[in-house]
């Protein structure tokens, strides 16, 4: 990670118009955690034109943004990114265009560092495309969860998709090994969502008459002995939303250490399933632009392929 040594004057381009002082600041600062760009904003050593800002300020063309030098202490620094990680995201470019890409995000990297977590898909791709001003997440997955991870290369970009998103536009197919034999006839599953503090910090998601309204539709793609491969279309977009759902069910996704059983455990442990079987197989988004559909499609990783061909051998 390279530390400014001195201040730096930096003036807002076309591409970085509308941005948050704190995402333009995460981009430029490479290495710098959030919780340190929130500081320097807050004591006033981050300066738009001369004066204070806070971190939600939007930029406009022809600003001037004053960075200050930066010295970070090792345990503070985000993790440079290795070579393994940088080849790996560099060839896991499902398909990119001018102002966005879409990556086949690998299972058990999180998309953005914090809670202990150094370095997220974002600073590290951030790192990786040192030819981009600005890079956004548009959309997230799961830790755990692989496949189709929409981003935006321009601010333009993201508000559009952001607007797709809200109305609907934008499709996500996911596929989900589940325990059990999953009903034919059961297509849809309604049932509020609440998020909740679950002790030492970490946060789940539980069905609650109170919760946020969330509906997904599930369809059978395949039975074995024991387990059902579905696809999982989320018409909400609710924190573990396909996990709880499916859970709510009776019928938990092989591999969830959160929501999973027991007996789940014991035949993903036979599959030989280290991992949550929960893929993001398919996208479709209006292109920002054109407007035209853009539908992609992420291969199932190895690990997750093996497990179905050892599930079809059981029966």
């Amino acid at each position: 990670m390279a530390e400014g040594r001195e201040v730096q004057w930096v003036e807002v381009t076309e591409g970085q118009v509308g941005q948050r002082v704190d995402n333009f600041l995460m981009t430029r600062m490479k290495g710098a955690p959030r919780a340190l760009i929130y500081r320097i904003v807050r004591k006033g050593e981050v300066r738009v034109n001369k004066k204070r800002v806070k971190a939600d300020t939007r930029l406009a063309l022809g600003d001037v943004v004053r960075i200050p030098p930066l010295r970070l202490a090792p345990r503070e620094a985000v993790r440079e990114v290795s070579d393994n990680l940088r080849n790996l995201l560099a060839g896991s470019v499902l398909l990119e265009g001018r102002d966005w890409l879409v990556i086949n995000k690998p299972s058990g990297l999180a998309v953005h560092g914090g809670s202990g977590v150094k370095i997220g898909l974002i600073e590290a791709l951030r790192q990786v495309r040192e030819d981009l001003d600005f890079l956004e997440l548009v959309h997230r997955l799961d830790r755990d969860t692989s496949g189709c991870l929409l981003l935006a290369k321009s601010r333009p970009a993201l508000l559009t998709l952001n607007t797709a998103l809200k109305r609907h536009e934008m499709t996500k197919q996911y596929l989900a090994l589940v325990a059990g034999r999953w009903p034919a006839r059961r297509d849809f599953v309604s049932a509020r969502l609440d998020r909740f503090d679950a002790g030492n910090g970490e946060r789940r998601v539980r069905v609650d008459s109170a919760g946020k309204v969330a509906r997904t539709r599930f369809a059978v793609r395949e039975a074995f002995a024991g387990a059902t491969l579905v696809e999982a279309e989320p018409i909400t977009g609710r924190t573990h939303q396909i996990r709880v759902h499916a859970a709510h069910a009776g019928h938990p996704l092989l591999g969830d250490d959160k929501y999973g059983t027991r007996e789940g455990g014991r035949l993903a442990a036979r599959l030989g399933l280290s991992r949550l079987f929960l893929h993001a197989a398919a996208l479709t988004f209006p292109e920002p632009t054109s407007g035209k559909p853009v539908r992609i499609r992420a291969p199932l990783g190895e690990e997750l392929d093996a497990v179905l061909s050892r599930a079809r051998q059981d029966g």
